[in-house]
């Protein structure tokens, strides 16, 4: 089971960064509609496969953010 519920952390990362879904699109090239079906589906962030492979091995998945460093 993937712990984390990514459509909250992707929106509280836009209000601490300032940042809209739209500006993300932006920044990774792709539409506003494609980043929000990303962000609303979370087997497709995460490979449903892997999940099922690490839930047959008796773990959950979560994912952990780290900001990075300015170089």
């Amino acid at each position: 089971m993937l712990m984390n519920n990514i459509e909250l952390d992707v929106k509280t990362k836009c209000i601490e960064e300032d940042k809209t879904q739209n500006q993300i699109a932006e920044d990774v090239g792709t539409s506003a509609a494609y980043v929000s079906r990303i962000v609303n589906s979370k087997e497709q962030i995460v490979n449903k496969t892997f999940l099922g492979m690490m839930e047959s091995l008796g773990y959950n998945v979560r994912l952990t953010y780290e900001k990075m460093e300015n170089e």
